[in-house]
């Protein structure tokens, strides 16, 4: 897909630009998903996620802890 990323990053920005018109109550959200999106095909060409780190800089979710007393 690389010889086409530039199509799909453009087609990511006017997607976030769409969104946020749309939705801008949540323009925060809609620009990380978009990085994130990116940072998916930045890696995918064999280049480093977002944050230069693999995976898009991503963090493992916190482990659960124990459930509440009663």
């Amino acid at each position: 897909m690389s010889k086409h990323s530039d199509k799909v990053t453009q087609g990511l920005d006017k997607a976030n630009e769409v969104a946020k018109s749309k939705f801008g109550q949540h323009s925060d959200k809609i620009d990380s998903a978009t990085q994130k999106a990116k940072g998916l095909l930045n890696k995918g060409e064999g280049g480093q996620g977002e944050g230069g780190q693999p995976g898009g800089g991503q963090q493992p979710p916190p482990k659960p802890g124990p459930p509440p007393g009663r």
